[in-house]
Formats: structure tokens, sequence, C-alpha cells
């Protein structure tokens, strides 16, 4: 009887820790099935996107409001950045995404600055007034080779 009981709690145990597993994966993943927010998709079309990954954030006055879903080549040989942002804001239809890095060597990621429309985008518009990332081998080999 006490072997019962304490295979029982054993195995108790073995299923919580499990559990506790799965969970915590999920919430350090990118889906999240405990948190799913209401989102609304928006894009926009670079010149270069050098650095910027998958899941980068996006942001708005330093608060993040999104992340980057999705990165492929687009027409006329431009970067087409698909995005996911909490639908509870609104971009207006006449801002500017860039490509900015964090610190001076840190991860990319997406600002988004509003502009003056009383416009809004919606789910599947496009930013059209884009900024590409600076790319520092550019610079690099202008100051080295004088390429000015």
């Amino acid at each position: 009887m006490k072997k019962i009981n304490f295979d029982l709690l054993v195995g108790v145990f073995v299923v919580l820790g499990f559990m506790s597993f799965v969970y915590i994966s999920l919430q350090l993943g990118e889906f999240s099935v405990f948190s799913m927010e209401n989102v609304y998709s928006v894009q926009a079309d670079f010149d270069n996107v050098s650095g910027l990954k998958r899941g980068a954030l996006v942001e708005m006055s330093g608060v993040s409001i999104g992340k980057v879903e999705a990165i492929r080549l687009a027409e006329g040989d431009r970067a087409r950045v698909s995005m996911q942002l909490n639908s509870g804001i609104k971009i207006t239809d006449d801002a500017i995404a860039s490509v900015k890095t964090q610190g001076i060597i840190g991860d990319k990621y997406i600002k988004i600055t509003q502009g003056g429309s009383d416009d809004m985008l919606t789910d599947g518009d496009v930013i059209s007034e884009t900024e590409s990332a600076v790319d520092i081998e550019d610079l690099v080999s202008k100051y080295i080779f004088g390429d000015v």
C-alpha cells in the first residue's frame, strides 16, 4: 500500500514537471497559447534590412508595440518586412518605419515614428515611408578607401 502511494506521488510530480516545462517553453518561444493578443499586420519595403531577424521588436517611442513576423524579397529587389502590431496601437498612414540598432552593436529592430495624418493603417496596409539600416561595412570602406 505504501509503495502504491509513493509511486502515485512520483507520477504526479513527473507529470507536473513535464507540464511546467511545456508551459515555460511556450512562454519563452515565439508562440504562446496563454497570451495570444489581438494583432494586425502591416508591411514596409526597405532597401536594406541587413541584420534584422524574424521576431525582432517593433517599437514606437521606446515602447514595444509588436514583432517582425516575416522578411522576404519583394518586387524591385526591396526587402518586404511584415510586422504584427498590437491591436490597441494605431499607426498613421504617413508613419515612418526605420531599421535601427540597439546600442552600438546590438540587435536590429524597427522603429515607427508617427506622422501627422488623421488616417490610420489597417490590417495588411503598407507603410510607404521607410529608412533602411545603416551598413557599417559601407561606412568603414568609404572612410578607409576615401570613397566619399
